[in-house]
Protein backbone atom coordinates (compact mmCIF):
# COMPACT_ATOMS: atom_id res chain seq x y z
CA UNK A 1 0.00 0.00 0.00
CA UNK A 2 3.02 1.95 1.15
CA UNK A 3 4.58 1.48 -2.26
CA UNK A 4 1.37 2.46 -4.42
CA UNK A 5 0.99 5.48 -2.87
CA UNK A 6 4.49 6.88 -3.25
CA UNK A 7 4.20 5.73 -7.25
CA UNK A 8 0.91 7.79 -7.32
CA UNK A 9 2.26 10.88 -5.53
CA UNK A 10 5.50 10.42 -7.75
CA UNK A 11 2.65 10.28 -11.11
CA UNK A 12 1.32 13.52 -9.51
CA UNK A 13 4.39 15.13 -9.46
CA UNK A 14 5.31 14.20 -12.63
CA UNK A 15 2.12 14.94 -14.59
CA UNK A 16 2.64 18.22 -12.57
CA UNK A 17 5.99 18.77 -14.05
CA UNK A 18 4.18 17.83 -17.59
CA UNK A 19 1.82 20.55 -17.38
CA UNK A 20 4.25 23.25 -16.50
CA UNK A 21 5.90 22.72 -19.83
CA UNK A 22 8.88 22.15 -18.08
CA UNK A 23 11.21 19.00 -18.66
CA UNK A 24 11.81 16.25 -15.39
CA UNK A 25 15.36 16.27 -15.32
CA UNK A 26 15.33 20.33 -15.77
CA UNK A 27 14.77 20.73 -12.26
CA UNK A 28 17.74 19.88 -11.14
CA UNK A 29 19.20 22.37 -8.37
CA UNK A 30 22.49 23.67 -9.85
CA UNK A 31 23.34 26.66 -7.14
CA UNK A 32 21.83 26.91 -3.61
CA UNK A 33 21.76 31.00 -3.33
CA UNK A 34 20.78 32.34 0.41
CA UNK A 35 18.79 29.09 0.25
CA UNK A 36 16.90 29.83 -3.14
CA UNK A 37 17.61 26.60 -5.71
CA UNK A 38 18.50 27.67 -9.11
CA UNK A 39 18.01 24.74 -11.57
CA UNK A 40 18.80 23.41 -14.36
CA UNK A 41 15.59 24.65 -16.61
CA UNK A 42 16.35 28.30 -14.72
CA UNK A 43 20.18 28.27 -16.75
CA UNK A 44 18.55 26.81 -19.82
CA UNK A 45 15.99 29.85 -19.73
CA UNK A 46 18.20 32.49 -19.33
CA UNK A 47 20.54 31.37 -21.78
CA UNK A 48 18.07 31.00 -24.30
CA UNK A 49 16.91 34.94 -23.17
CA UNK A 50 21.15 35.84 -23.32
CA UNK A 51 21.15 34.55 -26.98
CA UNK A 52 18.40 36.02 -28.39
CA UNK A 53 19.31 39.19 -27.13
CA UNK A 54 22.28 39.57 -27.03
CA UNK A 55 22.71 37.32 -30.25
CA UNK A 56 25.89 35.82 -28.52
CA UNK A 57 26.19 32.29 -26.77
CA UNK A 58 27.02 32.82 -23.60
CA UNK A 59 29.09 30.15 -21.67
CA UNK A 60 26.79 27.84 -19.15
CA UNK A 61 29.30 29.15 -16.43
CA UNK A 62 28.58 33.31 -17.35
CA UNK A 63 24.74 32.33 -17.08
CA UNK A 64 24.89 30.92 -13.71
CA UNK A 65 26.29 33.85 -12.56
CA UNK A 66 23.73 36.02 -13.75
CA UNK A 67 21.21 34.37 -12.12
CA UNK A 68 23.14 34.18 -8.79
CA UNK A 69 23.61 37.90 -9.10
CA UNK A 70 19.93 38.34 -9.76
CA UNK A 71 19.08 36.45 -6.62
CA UNK A 72 21.09 38.44 -4.35
CA UNK A 73 19.60 41.92 -5.76
CA UNK A 74 16.25 40.27 -5.27
CA UNK A 75 17.48 39.47 -1.79
CA UNK A 76 18.71 43.14 -0.71
CA UNK A 77 15.98 44.67 -2.66
CA UNK A 78 13.64 42.78 -0.02
CA UNK A 79 15.88 44.14 2.90
CA UNK A 80 15.14 47.94 1.60
CA UNK A 81 11.70 46.97 0.95
CA UNK A 82 12.03 47.18 -2.65
CA UNK A 83 10.03 44.68 -4.77
CA UNK A 84 7.97 45.27 -7.70
CA UNK A 85 4.70 44.04 -8.01
CA UNK A 86 3.03 41.92 -10.86
CA UNK A 87 1.33 44.81 -11.95
CA UNK A 88 5.20 46.78 -12.41
CA UNK A 89 6.40 44.07 -13.84
CA UNK A 90 3.46 43.70 -16.56
CA UNK A 91 4.02 47.59 -17.18
CA UNK A 92 7.19 46.99 -17.56
CA UNK A 93 6.93 44.14 -20.11
CA UNK A 94 4.24 46.45 -22.01
CA UNK A 95 6.62 49.10 -22.36
CA UNK A 96 9.12 46.88 -24.28
CA UNK A 97 6.49 45.75 -26.27
CA UNK A 98 5.30 49.14 -27.41
CA UNK A 99 8.60 49.99 -27.98
CA UNK A 100 8.86 47.21 -30.58
CA UNK A 101 5.74 48.63 -31.97
CA UNK A 102 3.89 45.25 -31.11
CA UNK A 103 1.35 44.15 -28.39
CA UNK A 104 2.19 42.37 -25.09
CA UNK A 105 0.68 38.99 -26.47
CA UNK A 106 2.45 39.24 -29.31
CA UNK A 107 6.04 39.31 -27.78
CA UNK A 108 5.35 36.90 -25.21
CA UNK A 109 4.55 34.42 -28.41
CA UNK A 110 7.38 35.62 -30.10
CA UNK A 111 9.72 34.82 -27.09
CA UNK A 112 7.95 31.22 -26.71
CA UNK A 113 8.46 30.52 -30.49
CA UNK A 114 12.27 30.75 -29.68
CA UNK A 115 11.27 28.72 -26.47
CA UNK A 116 12.09 31.46 -24.04
CA UNK A 117 8.57 31.82 -20.97
CA UNK A 118 7.47 35.08 -20.67
CA UNK A 119 8.08 34.71 -16.64
CA UNK A 120 11.75 34.61 -18.04
CA UNK A 121 12.28 37.88 -19.16
CA UNK A 122 10.12 39.49 -16.42
CA UNK A 123 12.06 37.84 -13.77
CA UNK A 124 15.42 39.80 -15.46
CA UNK A 125 12.99 42.87 -15.75
CA UNK A 126 12.37 42.58 -12.07
CA UNK A 127 16.59 41.93 -11.08
CA UNK A 128 17.15 45.08 -13.06
CA UNK A 129 14.06 47.01 -11.50
CA UNK A 130 15.18 46.42 -8.32
CA UNK A 131 18.69 46.62 -8.94
CA UNK A 132 18.99 50.45 -10.31
CA UNK A 133 16.26 51.59 -7.89
CA UNK A 134 18.54 50.26 -5.55
CA UNK A 135 22.45 51.78 -6.77
CA UNK A 136 20.45 55.00 -7.38
CA UNK A 137 18.70 55.54 -4.03
CA UNK A 138 21.44 54.63 -1.78
CA UNK A 139 24.42 55.51 -3.90
CA UNK A 140 22.54 59.09 -4.80
CA UNK A 141 25.11 61.82 -3.53
CA UNK A 142 28.13 59.62 -4.49
CA UNK A 143 26.68 59.37 -7.83
CA UNK A 144 26.15 63.06 -8.50
CA UNK A 145 28.42 64.68 -11.70
CA UNK A 146 29.86 68.32 -11.24
CA UNK A 147 29.24 70.73 -13.50
CA UNK A 148 32.82 71.99 -13.05
CA UNK A 149 33.87 68.77 -13.66
CA UNK A 150 31.52 68.18 -16.85
CA UNK A 151 32.65 71.36 -18.40
CA UNK A 152 36.45 70.93 -17.63
CA UNK A 153 35.77 67.84 -19.60
CA UNK A 154 34.20 69.19 -22.35
CA UNK A 155 36.90 72.04 -22.85
CA UNK A 156 39.71 69.07 -22.40
CA UNK A 157 38.07 67.10 -25.15
CA UNK A 158 37.28 69.68 -27.96
CA UNK A 159 37.15 73.56 -26.13
CA UNK A 160 33.26 73.50 -27.68
CA UNK A 161 30.92 75.94 -25.85
CA UNK A 162 29.29 74.82 -23.41
CA UNK A 163 25.79 76.25 -24.03
CA UNK A 164 23.79 77.23 -26.65
CA UNK A 165 20.63 78.95 -27.50
CA UNK A 166 17.17 77.49 -26.94
CA UNK A 167 13.81 77.68 -26.04
CA UNK A 168 11.97 76.48 -22.81
CA UNK A 169 7.67 75.40 -22.75
CA UNK A 170 5.61 74.50 -20.22
CA UNK A 171 2.81 72.98 -20.67
CA UNK A 172 0.10 70.74 -18.96
CA UNK A 173 -0.91 67.35 -20.31
CA UNK A 174 -4.98 66.71 -20.50
CA UNK A 175 -6.12 63.28 -21.00
CA UNK A 176 -10.02 62.49 -21.47
CA UNK A 177 -10.11 59.48 -19.94
CA UNK A 178 -11.06 56.47 -22.80
CA UNK A 179 -12.16 53.09 -20.92
CA UNK A 180 -10.38 50.02 -22.24
CA UNK A 181 -12.56 47.99 -24.25
CA UNK A 182 -14.60 51.03 -25.57
CA UNK A 183 -16.09 51.19 -28.73
CA UNK A 184 -14.15 52.86 -31.90
CA UNK A 185 -17.90 54.80 -31.59
CA UNK A 186 -16.85 56.09 -27.94
CA UNK A 187 -13.48 57.20 -29.06
CA UNK A 188 -15.06 59.43 -31.93
CA UNK A 189 -17.29 61.25 -29.56
CA UNK A 190 -14.63 61.75 -27.75
CA UNK A 191 -12.38 62.93 -30.39
CA UNK A 192 -15.07 65.48 -31.34
CA UNK A 193 -15.15 66.15 -27.86
CA UNK A 194 -11.43 67.12 -27.14
CA UNK A 195 -11.90 69.52 -30.92
CA UNK A 196 -14.57 71.41 -29.04
CA UNK A 197 -12.41 71.82 -26.26
CA UNK A 198 -9.80 73.41 -28.13
CA UNK A 199 -12.30 76.09 -29.67
CA UNK A 200 -13.01 76.96 -25.74
CA UNK A 201 -9.20 77.12 -24.28
CA UNK A 202 -7.50 80.16 -24.66
CA UNK A 203 -5.10 79.97 -21.42
CA UNK A 204 -3.40 77.76 -19.16
CA UNK A 205 -5.92 78.96 -16.45
CA UNK A 206 -8.63 78.73 -18.56
CA UNK A 207 -7.78 75.39 -18.98
CA UNK A 208 -7.09 74.47 -14.98
CA UNK A 209 -10.67 75.58 -14.91
CA UNK A 210 -12.59 73.84 -17.33
CA UNK A 211 -10.77 70.43 -17.13
CA UNK A 212 -10.79 70.35 -13.21
CA UNK A 213 -14.55 70.47 -13.08
CA UNK A 214 -14.90 68.32 -16.07
CA UNK A 215 -16.39 64.72 -15.74
CA UNK A 216 -13.51 61.69 -16.78
CA UNK A 217 -11.26 63.71 -17.61
CA UNK A 218 -7.79 65.13 -16.08
CA UNK A 219 -5.10 68.00 -16.27
CA UNK A 220 -1.62 67.06 -14.84
CA UNK A 221 0.82 69.32 -13.36
CA UNK A 222 2.55 71.79 -15.11
CA UNK A 223 6.23 70.39 -16.42
CA UNK A 224 9.26 72.60 -18.12
CA UNK A 225 11.20 71.06 -21.04
CA UNK A 226 13.52 72.56 -22.85
CA UNK A 227 14.58 72.60 -26.40
CA UNK A 228 17.26 69.62 -25.41
CA UNK A 229 14.33 66.91 -24.04
CA UNK A 230 11.97 67.33 -26.87
CA UNK A 231 12.53 65.33 -30.06
CA UNK A 232 12.01 67.45 -33.15
CA UNK A 233 8.30 66.48 -33.69
CA UNK A 234 7.21 67.17 -30.23
CA UNK A 235 9.29 70.79 -30.73
CA UNK A 236 7.50 71.67 -34.05
CA UNK A 237 3.86 71.16 -32.95
CA UNK A 238 4.66 72.76 -29.75
CA UNK A 239 6.97 76.04 -32.23
CA UNK A 240 3.19 76.19 -34.17
CA UNK A 241 0.85 76.18 -31.04
CA UNK A 242 -0.13 79.62 -29.84
CA UNK A 243 0.59 79.99 -26.19
CA UNK A 244 -2.71 79.33 -23.79
CA UNK A 245 -3.85 76.83 -26.39
CA UNK A 246 -4.15 73.28 -26.93
CA UNK A 247 -2.71 70.54 -29.28
CA UNK A 248 -4.15 68.20 -31.79
CA UNK A 249 -5.49 65.55 -29.98
CA UNK A 250 -3.75 62.01 -30.26
CA UNK A 251 -5.32 58.66 -29.07
CA UNK A 252 -3.22 57.19 -26.38
CA UNK A 253 -3.05 54.28 -24.25
CA UNK A 254 -5.03 56.94 -20.98
CA UNK A 255 -7.21 58.07 -23.49
CA UNK A 256 -7.21 61.34 -25.59
CA UNK A 257 -4.68 63.41 -24.31
CA UNK A 258 -3.69 66.91 -25.93
CA UNK A 259 -1.07 69.24 -23.93
CA UNK A 260 -1.74 73.09 -23.36
CA UNK A 261 0.97 75.10 -23.57
CA UNK A 262 1.43 77.53 -21.00
CA UNK A 263 4.02 79.61 -22.41
CA UNK A 264 7.69 79.52 -24.96
CA UNK A 265 10.55 81.72 -24.50
CA UNK A 266 14.01 81.75 -25.31
CA UNK A 267 16.90 80.27 -22.80
CA UNK A 268 20.26 78.93 -22.81
CA UNK A 269 20.73 75.20 -23.00
CA UNK A 270 23.46 72.67 -22.95
CA UNK A 271 24.96 71.55 -25.96
CA UNK A 272 25.08 67.98 -27.11
CA UNK A 273 28.60 67.36 -26.55
CA UNK A 274 27.86 68.51 -22.85
CA UNK A 275 25.19 66.47 -22.20
CA UNK A 276 27.00 63.09 -23.98
CA UNK A 277 30.00 63.92 -21.31
CA UNK A 278 27.71 64.33 -18.41
CA UNK A 279 26.11 61.29 -19.05
CA UNK A 280 29.58 59.32 -19.55
CA UNK A 281 30.58 60.32 -16.59
CA UNK A 282 27.97 59.13 -14.67
CA UNK A 283 27.57 56.12 -16.50
CA UNK A 284 31.09 55.49 -14.97
CA UNK A 285 30.35 56.54 -11.43
CA UNK A 286 27.45 54.09 -11.96
CA UNK A 287 28.93 51.13 -13.34
CA UNK A 288 32.39 51.18 -10.65
CA UNK A 289 29.32 52.12 -7.47
CA UNK A 290 27.47 49.02 -8.57
CA UNK A 291 29.85 46.71 -9.19
CA UNK A 292 31.77 47.23 -5.51
CA UNK A 293 28.44 46.95 -4.27
CA UNK A 294 27.61 43.82 -5.79
CA UNK A 295 31.05 42.27 -5.25
CA UNK A 296 29.99 42.96 -1.35
CA UNK A 297 26.82 41.24 -1.38
CA UNK A 298 27.87 38.22 -3.32
CA UNK A 299 30.74 38.00 -0.86
CA UNK A 300 28.25 37.73 1.90
CA UNK A 301 25.56 35.41 0.29
CA UNK A 302 25.60 31.48 0.83
CA UNK A 303 26.22 29.98 -2.40
CA UNK A 304 26.44 26.41 -2.44
CA UNK A 305 27.23 24.43 -5.81
CA UNK A 306 25.48 21.15 -6.12
CA UNK A 307 25.64 19.78 -10.01
CA UNK A 308 28.09 21.77 -12.14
Amino acid sequence: MTIALSSFRLLLVLAALALAGAPVHAQNIVVMVNGDPITDYDIEQRSKLDQLTTQKTPSRQEVINELIDDKVKLKEGKKYGVDPGVTDINQSFEGMAQRMRITPDQLAKSLESKGVRPETLKGRMKSEMVWTSLVRGRFKEKLLVGERDVAQAVQAQTGDKLQIEGTEYKMQPIVLIVPRGSSSAFQETRMKEAEQYRSRVGSCEEANSLFRSTPNATIRESVTKTTADLPEALRKVLDDTPIGHLTAPEVTKAGIEMVVLCSRKPTMIDTPKKREVREKMYQEKYEKTQKAYLDELRKAAMIEYRNR
